[in-house]
């Protein structure tokens, strides 16, 4: 089962002009998207509709140039635009957030003649972005073939895979120490999607396996690479604080569509308990139900707040991204890890008790209200938030900043 684009004036419209309209725009793509979610969760199809209308609506064009017809938006909005769509979907969530963060990394890497002509092409054809750049496995094997790059190798996650339009390939060339990313179309013969995503949760974000045959990239296509030097942009660490901040913001976007739901059944269908000793007209005036949901929005509330903190540390950095230094990248990586630790703790503890306010009959496979949890469960565990909590200790403890890696 999979959803229908509505057949309405609304995406025809301009494209929002302000942060407030964007995010406008999200929440209603998350209304749509709200609608069959449970029915999409459980038949684990390909999410090409839901895809579609994330360009019908224009969001993939959020981060892009005005002056080709993008949104010109920061990531603040791009962040709460995840968070709006995961509350609708947390798979569409993720893959929203994946496609900013790798539309996004040309201008990190790339030579400022390969961001110009990569967004342009973005944007006027609002690609959507994949990747296949998992760090936890062997890196894929570039070798040289009359003057071409050829990637060869195989990823277990890329995210984006069969709805993408078109992929980012990392690998490592032959007998060097030289990395070199590259955005290649997906629908190639050399691009081979395995089909095994079936997982706990997030089952739409297509994050099965991809094996990568002989797949051909001029130099000119490297990117950051001038005369086969690489000379990146800008200081090529910022994409992983980046990602982290995703994460953090699709696991706060899923808690809030998870409170959300949870109130509405509660408000319509919960009812009082008729052996308490003060019994109750609706479950509404029970006193543990409106203690809990207190409890949950206000952690809610405190979590949102601080992945808003951690945004503002991102923006400034991008304000002199060519000039960032070591010292305000490690200081807003650990305020996103923090952000993102938070987001956890929060999100888990927001979907698994939202059971305890809405009783028995909303197990029921048909609620789906075990979908949220299962979403958070799975997409948390990417990499382990243990390294967080200490990295956020070594800097309140010791004054340290993260070292970048693949996870930092």
């Amino acid at each position: 089962m999979s959803i229908t684009t509505p057949a309405t004036a609304t995406w025809a419209d301009p494209l929002p002009s302000s942060p407030a309209q964007w995010v406008a725009r999200a929440e209603a793509v998350a209304t749509q998207l709200a609608i069959d979610a449970v029915e999409r969760d459980r038949a684990n199809a390909t999410p090409h509709a839901e895809v579609q209308l994330l360009k019908d609506s224009g969001l993939v064009t959020l981060l892009g140039p005005v002056e080709h017809g993008g949104g010109g938006q920061d990531w603040t909005t791009a962040n709460r635009v995840i968070r709006a769509i995961s509350a609708g979907d947390g798979s569409i969530g993720q893959l929203i957030g994946y496609h900013y963060l790798w539309f996004w990394a040309v201008r990190l890497v790339g030579t400022p003649e390969q961001v110009a002509a990569v967004e342009q092409q973005a944007v006027e054809n609002r690609w959507f972005f994949g990747g296949a750049v998992n760090p936890r496995d062997s890196d894929l094997v570039i070798t040289e073939v009359d003057g071409e790059l050829v990637y060869n190798g195989k990823k277990s996650f890329s995210t984006g895979g069969q709805v993408s339009d078109v992929t980012v390939l990392e690998g490592v060339l032959d007998g060097t120490d030289n990395h070199v990313f590259a955005i290649v179309p997906t629908d190639q013969d050399g691009i081979r999607f395995l089909g095994d995503w079936d997982n706990l949760g997030q089952r739409l974000t297509e994050s099965g396996g991809v094996e990568i045959v002989d797949v051909h990239v001029p130099w000119e296509a490297a990117a950051g690479y001038v005369d086969r030097v690489f000379r990146p942009r800008v200081y090529n660490t910022l994409n992983v604080p980046l990602i982290q901040l995703i994460f953090a913001n699709i696991y706060v976007g899923i808690a809030q569509g998870a409170l959300s739901t949870a109130t509405t059944y509660t408000r319509d269908k919960t009812r009082a308990w008729p052996y308490a000793t003060d019994v109750k007209a609706s479950a509404h005036e029970e006193f543990y139900i409106l203690e809990t949901y207190g409890d949950l929005q206000s952690k809610l509330w405190a979590a949102e707040a601080i992945t808003e903190r951690a945004a503002v540390l991102i923006e400034r950095i991008n304000a002199h991204a060519d000039t960032v230094t070591e010292q305000e990248r490690g200081e807003a990586a650990v305020v996103i890890a923090a952000a993102k630790q938070v987001a956890i703790d929060t999100g888990l503890e927001v979907t698994n008790r939202i059971f305890e306010v809405t009783g028995a009959r909303a197990t029921a496979n048909s609620v789906g209200l075990d979908v949220f949890w299962r979403n958070i469960r799975t997409h948390s565990l990417h990499d382990p938030v243990a390294h967080k909590r200490a990295e956020v200790g070594r800097h309140a403890l010791l004054g340290e900043i993260p070292e970048p890696t693949w996870y930092t």
